[in-house]
């Protein structure tokens, strides 16, 4: 007696597959035969499971690109931003240029509503109100945290923190970033502030706020020594 052949196992189908993907192409009676269970409890045919199949995939495909779209479009925007704050720093030939300058570019193009700049240094002689910090003053305290750290930080200001930073308009700051300027030849504080208070918040990324510290810092060091030779 001849002993019956068992049907092969489930990996074994899949290999057979695998290794001839063109299999239901001579056996189409088979699609019509075939049905894969829908979590609706109905039954599908492979060709709808697989438009299924290819319809995720492009959905998903569709999402990844969109985002990537969105990426490059905002490192464009970051690029135009950086580049017109480059060029308002290069055209100030002075330190009450450059906080004026500031204020309107980082207004126009980085859509803020304040702007502070204090540097720790002797007060030498200038225009601009509170833009030099005594070393050792009792206003250097509020920022020691960050001046330690060397870090921005993004959020809602301390009461004291806006005051020092915005003065009379410190109530009407919701949120800031506070970024620390230490550099061999200067040490300071650079603070962009907005009336809304989720426009700068703790999860904001570090290397845009600090690539935009070293760009001001640097032309403020220029300044500074210009500033220092004519004494």
């Amino acid at each position: 007696m001849t002993k019956q052949k068992s049907d092969p196992g489930a990996s074994q189908v899949e290999d057979y597959l695998k290794l001839h993907p063109d299999f239901f192409n001579e056996h189409l009676n088979l699609l019509e035969l075939m049905s894969i269970p829908h979590p609706s409890g109905t039954a599908v045919s492979l060709i709808l499971k697989q438009l299924e199949l290819f319809r995720s995939k492009h959905q998903e495909m569709e999402s990844q690109l969109n985002a990537l779209i969105e990426i490059a479009r905002d490192n464009d925007t970051s690029f135009i931003r950086m580049h017109k704050l480059t060029l308002a720093l290069l055209e100030a030939s002075t330190l009450e240029q450059v906080i004026a300058n500031l204020e309107v570019v980082l207004a126009d193009y980085f859509l803020t509503d304040f702007v502070a700049v204090r540097i720790i240094k002797q007060r030498p002689e200038t225009a601009i109100a509170n833009l030099f910090i005594e070393p050792g003053s009792e206003d250097i305290q509020p920022f020691l945290k960050e001046l330690s750290s060397n870090k921005p930080k993004c959020g809602r200001p301390t009461l004291a923190q806006a005051k020092a930073l915005f003065g009379e308009s410190a109530v009407a700051v919701k949120s800031c970033a506070i970024i620390p300027m230490n550099f061999t030849e200067l040490e300071g504080i650079l603070a962009i502030g907005s009336r809304e208070e989720g426009r700068f918040h703790h999860s904001m990324g570090n290397l845009f706020l600090t690539q935009m510290s070293e760009i001001i810092g640097t032309r403020l060091i220029s300044l500074l020594r210009q500033t220092d030779n004519a004494c």
